[in-house]
């Protein structure tokens, strides 16, 4: 019985850290975590919302995963009329806030798949918070349409 509520304990645990909310010291809380994907070695987007439930202000400053080769934070914005996408360093979220990824605006960049991907599966990335650990999210492989 004991080793049953001890395998309990862990599955849930385990559960817990790959169910889309990811925990550094039990308050940065990501939820909504989407990775659109699209077709041959074009670049991917993630999308998700993070929020800040520390006390102290944090540092989004990267991410990376081994379905990509690389991970980059870019902001898209429209400037006279025309699309225009730059590469974000880093992105302070403020205790008690929320930042949200989301199309036409803030995204995690995808570039150079390394991994056979389909729509459903689950993308391990880690993000990466200044003076903390990095932070395991579950992002769902999602088509442009579902977005």
């Amino acid at each position: 019985m004991r080793n049953l509520l001890s395998s309990l304990a862990l599955g849930i645990s385990l559960f817990v850290l790959s169910s889309g909310l990811a925990f550094a010291d039990g308050k940065i809380e990501v939820s909504d975590a989407r990775l659109r994907l699209l077709p041959g070695d074009v670049p991917a987007a993630g999308y998700f919302k993070l929020h800040n439930g520390t006390d102290e202000p944090i540092k989004l400053v990267g991410a990376h995963t081994g379905a990509y080769k690389k991970v980059m934070m870019h902001m898209s914005m429209e400037k006279d009329g025309m699309a225009e996408m730059h590469a974000v360093p880093e992105i302070d979220v403020a205790p008690g806030e929320d930042f949200e990824f989301a199309p036409s605006g803030y995204h995690l960049m995808f570039m150079k798949r390394s991994a056979l991907l389909q729509y459903g599966d689950k993308v391990t990335v880690m993000l990466k918070v200044e003076g903390q650990r990095d932070v395991p999210v579950n992002f769902k492989v999602v088509s442009p349409a579902d977005m």
